[in-house]
C-alpha cells in the first residue's frame, strides 16, 4: 500500500526541502530551490519517477524521531539480523546543497540496499550517469548535476544506481548527495560527520532563541523549526509548503502547487515569530512582503515566488499520475492572477502589527501603503475570488470587505499611534462606510450570523477572524451567533471546514477535508469568549492529528483519519503557534491584533 502523507518526515537546508518516508525512501526533493523542478518525484507517482531509498534488504520494522529540536532524522530499522539507524539531514546551505545519510550499525550484522533513481524535471528526464576517477558518481541532464560520494560499491541497473552492503555494530557508513549546476565545477566534498555536528549545533542555537513555549512547548518548538525550514533564507520568504498537488481530497482534483508565499499569511506569520522571540526572521519576512508587493497597487497579487517572482503560470505534469492517483499534478498556481481584496488589509495590518510588536519604523513602505489605500478606495466594493481562491466566479465576499475595513482602520491607527502621514479623516470616513456596509449586507438576520458573501445564507470559517481582527467585539451578539453557526454548520467530527462545498459553488468537485488553520481559529475564539476548557480540548484534539514527528498538513480527512493536502503546511503550524500563545495567557496574538481595533457596536 502506498505511504500516507503522515508517513513522511521533513529535511531542509533553509532553501529547499526533502520528504523522507518511514521506509527509508526520499520521495520528494526539488533542487536547488523549493520551487525548482523535482529530481525525486515518487511522492506523486512511482519509484521510476525518482527516489532514493536506503533500507535493510530483508523485511524490517522501523521507528523514527528527530534528534531533539532539530531537523536531523533518525530512523531505526529492526531486523532478524540486527538493528541499524539511518541518520538523514541537510546541512544549512553553504556553497552547495547536500543530503547526507549516515548508516549506523547498532547490533548484529545487517544487509542493506541503496537504490538511487534520479529523474530530473519532475520525474521526466533520465540523466547521464558516469563514474569519475575517485569513484564519485555524477549525474547530468540539462542544467542540473547531482554528485554522489560514498565508500559503498555501486553499479547501474535498469537506469538505477544500486548497491548492497553490510553494516556491523559500531560501523558508520556515509552517503552524500550534492546538487550543482551542470555548467559548474564539481561541488567540493564535505565531511559528513563534521556536517552532522554543525547541523545539530545550528538547530540547537536557533531553537535556543525561542522565548515563549509555554505549556505546549514541544508542539510550539517543532512548529517553529518547521517554519524556519520553510523559510528561503536568501530572501526571507516563507513557502506555504514544500510540495505540490498533495490532494485536499484523497483521489480528487483539488490539487495545488503550494511552493510559493501567500500575502494572506502575513500578519499571522509576524505574530507567531515575534511572540516566540524571532525578530530577525519576522523582520526578514516583513522586508520580503515590501519587496514582493512593491509596484503599481493595481497589480498586487495574492502570492509571489520565494524571491518575489510574479509569473507563476500553472501547467500540468501529465506524465505523473498524482499522489495515490489523485491527478492532475499542477506546477505553478493560476490563483496568482486572482483578485482578492483581503490582501490589502493583510498588508496594512502586517505593517501595523510589526510596528506594535517592536520591529521599528519602515519608511520605505510608507508611501507604498498610501498608494495601496488610494487604490483600495476605488476597488473595495468590487466582487472578488475571496480568501479561499474560489474558481467559480467573483462574489462580494464578506471577509474581503472586512479586511478592506481593516486596511483603513490600521491606517488610521498608524496615524494616531505612529505619526504616519495621510488623509486620516478620509480614511476614518471610509473605514466607517465599509463597516456599515458589511453589517448591513454581510449579516443575515434570519440565521443570526455573518455569511460568506453578501446575500448568502451560508457561513464561512474566515468569519471566525472578525473578533480577532477587531471588526466587532467578542461579546457582540452577531459574533456569538456567527461562532455558533460555524459550530453547527461547518464542524465535521470535531473539526472545522472552510465552507460547505456541497452548498457553495466554487468551480470544483465537492468534498475536502477539515481545514486545520480554521480549527485553530475556533480555538482562538473560544479563548476570547472565556470558554477555556473547550479551547484546550479542541487544541489537544488538533495536536493529536500531528504525525509521529509533530508535522501537520493543510487539512484532515475525518473519514479516513488521514492528513490531506500539501505537507507540511506553514499555515497550520503558524496557527498552532498562535493558538498556543493565546492559551498560554502571556502573549496572546488574538488580543494583540484586536486591541484598540474593535469598532463601535452600534454599526
Amino acid at each position: 500500500m502506498a505511504a500516507g502523507i503522515e508517513d513522511y518526515a521533513l529535511l531542509g537546508d533553509c532553501e529547499t526541502a526533502a520528504l523522507v518516508c518511514r521506509d527509508g525512501s526520499i520521495d520528494w526533493l526539488c533542487w536547488p530551490r523549493f520551487d525548482s523542478a523535482a529530481c525525486f518525484a515518487a511522492l506523486l507517482g512511482a519509484p521510476e519517477h525518482g527516489r532514493w531509498r536506503i533500507a535493510p534488504a530483508k523485511e524490517a520494522r522501523s521507528d523514527r524521531r528527530y534528534r531533539g529540536d532539530t531537523l536531523i532524522l533518525e530512523t531505526d530499522f529492526h531486523t532478524d539480523e540486527g538493528t541499524v539507524t539511518i541518520i538523514d539531514f541537510m546541512p544549512p546551505r553553504g556553497r552547495s546543497s547536500d543530503v547526507v545519510r549516515i548508516v549506523v550499525g547498532r547490533s548484529g550484522r545487517v544487509t542493506m540496499r541503496s537504490e538511487l533513481v534520479i529523474r530530473f524535471d519532475y520525474g521526466c528526464t533520465v540523466p547521464w550517469v558516469s563514474r569519475l576517477e575517485d569513484g564519485t558518481l555524477r549525474a547530468i541532464a540539462g542544467p542540473d548535476m547531482l554528485v554522489l560520494r560514498t565508500p559503498v560499491a555501486l553499479h547501474g541497473k535498469d537506469m538505477t544506481t544500486v548497491g548492497t552492503f553490510t553494516v556491523e555494530a559500531g560501523q558508520r557508513i556515509p552517503f552524500v548527495l550534492t546538487y550543482g549546476p551542470s555548467h559548474g565545477d564539481l561541488p567540493a566534498p564535505i565531511d559528513p560527520e563534521a556536517a552532522l555536528e554543525e547541523t545539530e549545533a545550528f538547530w540547537q542555537e536557533w531553537i535556543g532563541r525561542c522565548t515563549n513555549g509555554g505549556h505546549w512547548s514541544e508542539a510550539v518548538r517543532r512548529s517553529l523549526v518547521t517554519l524556519k525550514a520553510l523559510t528561503y533564507r536568501p530572501t526571507g520568504g516563507i513557502v506555504a509548503a514544500p510540495t505540490t498537488s498533495l490532494p485536499e481530497r484523497l483521489g480528487g482534483t483539488r490539487n495545488w502547487d503550494y511552493r510559493f508565499c501567500w500575502l494572506r499569511d502575513s500578519t499571522f506569520t509576524l505574530q507567531a515569530l515575534m511572540n516566540a522571540g524571532y525578530y530577525e526572521e519576522a523582520d526578514a519576512w516583513r522586508a520580503w512582503l515590501v519587496r514582493a508587493a512593491a509596484g503599481s497597487p493595481d497589480q498586487l497579487q495574492i502570492m509571489y515566488g520565494i524571491a518575489g517572482e510574479r509569473r507563476l503560470t500553472e501547467w500540468e505534469a501529465s506524465w505523473l499520475p498524482g499522489y495515490q492517483g489523485a491527478g492532475p499534478v499542477r506546477i505553478g498556481n493560476a490563483a496568482s492572477g486572482q483578485l482578492q481584496i483581503d490582501i490589502y488589509g493583510e498588508l496594512m495590518d502586517a505593517a501595523y502589527q510589526g510596528r506594535c510588536g517592536g520591529l521599528g519604523r519602515d519608511d520605505t513602505g510608507l508611501q507604498f501603503q498610501q498608494a495601496l489605500l488610494s487604490h483600495l478606495e476605488q476597488v473595495w466594493d468590487q466582487p472578488d475570488e475571496g480568501i479561499w481562491e474560489m474558481r467559480g466566479g467573483r462574489r462580494p465576499f464578506t471577509f474581503s470587505k472586512v479586511m478592506a475595513w481593516a486596511a483603513f482602520d490600521r491606517a488610521v491607527k498608524s496615524v494616531e499611534r505612529f505619526g504616519m502621514d495621510g488623509p486620516v479623516e478620509r480614511w476614518r470616513e471610509l473605514r466607517d462606510t465599509i463597516h456599515r456596509d458589511v453589517c448591513a449586507n454581510g449579516y443575515n438576520d434570519r440565521i443570526g450570523s455573518f455569511v460568506q458573501a453578501y446575500g448568502a445564507s451560508e457561513p464561512d470559517a474566515s468569519l471566525l477572524l472578525l473578533p480577532v481582527i477587531g471588526f466587532l467585539p467578542i461579546d457582540d451578539p452577531r459574533i456569538a451567533g456567527t461562532i455558533a453557526m460555524v459550530e453547527r454548520s461547518l464542524m465535521r467530527d470535531g473539526f472545522v471546514q472552510r465552507y460547505d462545498t456541497h452548498k457553495v459553488e466554487d468551480g470544483l468537485p465537492t468534498g475536502e477535508g477539515a481545514f486545520l488553520a480554521c480549527s485553530f481559529w475556533l480555538v482562538d475564539c473560544y479563548v476570547l469568549q472565556g470558554r477555556r476548557s473547550e479551547a484546550v480540548a479542541l487544541f489537544e484534539r488538533l495536536l493529536a492529528l500531528r504525525n509521529d514527528l509533530g508535522l501537520l498538513s493543510e487539512e484532515y480527512d475525518p473519514q479516513s483519519r488521514r492528513l490531506v493536502g500539501n505537507f507540511p503546511q506553514a499555515f497550520s503550524h503558524i496557527a498552532l503557534v498562535n493558538s498556543a500563545h493565546n492559551l498560554n495567557r502571556d502573549a496572546q496574538p488574538a488580543r494583540q491584533r484586536s486591541a484598540d481595533g474593535t469598532a463601535d457596536q452600534a454599526s
